[in-house]
């Protein structure tokens, strides 16, 4: 299956855009952490995901933090946070409504863990509207590195639906950076 994306309209909710031959109702969403990984995504959603990859995309006015502790994982996971002068890489999928409410409970947004935001983003030359992505709702003080299966997920999720280099090497190099800090400090106690 090609990652190329397909030409979308630049506002999309319930119809798909022409060329793509979905029947249902399906929705855009923007993944900036584990769910960049097609295959991690299906471990959650219960179906294959690389057919709903749109393609590279970037959302403008945040950057990347790992703000949230994740007591699944056991481990910090990455928030976005709005910053005027930053942006953020990550993955426009086009997924089925149907799919939803299990995107929402792998976010934790039953439990108060993410929220939905509607963001624009910047993909392949256009600019798509209504675009759901999840923020932290609790953010920590400070941020709590990743363990390694999450740096490992985020990493191949970044490479397999085709990043810039650039931002994969800088992604790479700020897990590292918060595990370095964290294993030369003492262990510390997190919300």
């Amino acid at each position: 299956m090609s990652l190329h994306p397909p030409q979308l309209h630049k506002t999309w909710i319930q119809q798909p855009p022409t060329g793509l031959h979905h029947s249902e109702p399906m929705f855009l969403y923007f993944a900036y952490g584990s769910c960049m990984c097609p295959v991690d995504l299906k471990r959650s959603l219960g179906e294959n995901t690389h057919q709903y990859v749109i393609g590279p995309a970037t959302l403008k006015g945040y950057r990347l933090g790992f703000y949230c502790h994740s007591s699944r994982r056991n481990c910090g996971v990455l928030d976005i946070v709005k910053d005027p002068t930053a942006s953020v890489q990550g993955v426009l999928y086009q997924l089925p409504w149907r799919l939803s409410h299990l995107l929402d409970e792998r976010e934790d947004v039953p439990r108060g863990g993410y929220r939905h935001e509607t963001v624009e983003i910047h993909s392949n030359g256009q600019t798509y509207t209504n675009v759901r992505t999840y923020v932290v709702i609790n953010k920590l003080p400070q941020e709590l590195a990743p363990n390694d299966w999450y740096f490992n997920v985020v990493l191949r999720g970044a490479l397999t639906c085709g990043l810039p280099e650039q931002y994969c090497w800088t992604l790479f190099n700020h897990m590292y950076q918060l595990q370095q800090r964290e294993y030369q400090e003492p262990t510390r106690l997190c919300a």
